[in-house]
């Protein structure tokens, strides 16, 4: 299995980094996995309404940039269906049944994410309504790839 992370936004925070590295460590030995990460769209102070849906449009466009055909396309939205972890691992199964063996996430930046990639996903996902930083989901899903594959393969998580 491929799993390709593409996000907008460097992540600076050290317990985030040394999160997704334990996730991305832990995952090794069941598959490749990609993080990309596009550069913000540079913003003033207080955006106009206008001026964040030209951000949107923009990193929008550099998100779908990256991602490669034939790949299954996750959108991690705020509004997207509720999925429990038992729910994505059964998305990964039945998928892989049908000959889909790579899966890309994309995560928006701060305005969340262009109608453009909401129409271009083939799954719009939400892991809650809680918002959460952009950087901060990266961590999160990277733990929920992890849990997924050990629930698909019917191991144990903690080990």
């Amino acid at each position: 299995m491929k799993f390709h992370i593409i996000g907008s936004g460097k992540i600076k925070e050290k317990y985030l980094t040394a999160g997704i590295d334990e996730f991305l460590k832990r995952l090794k030995p069941y598959g490749q996995v990609q993080i990309t990460e596009i550069g913000e769209e540079r913003m003033t102070d207080n955006p106009s309404a206008a001026e964040k849906k030209q951000i949107l449009d923009k990193e929008g466009e550099r998100l779908l940039k990256n991602v490669r055909p034939g790949s299954y396309l996750f959108v991690l939205d705020v509004q997207g269906d509720l999925i429990s972890s038992e729910e994505l691992a059964q998305a990964f199964e039945d998928l892989s049944l049908h000959g889909c063996s790579e899966f890309t996430f994309l995560i928006g930046g701060p305005f969340g994410l262009s109608d453009e990639v909401r129409r271009k996903a083939d799954r719009c996902i939400s892991f809650g309504r809680i918002t959460l930083t952009h950087q901060m989901i990266r961590m999160i899903l990277t733990e929920q790839i992890y849990r997924a594959v050990k629930i698909m393969r019917h191991e144990p998580y903690h080990l």
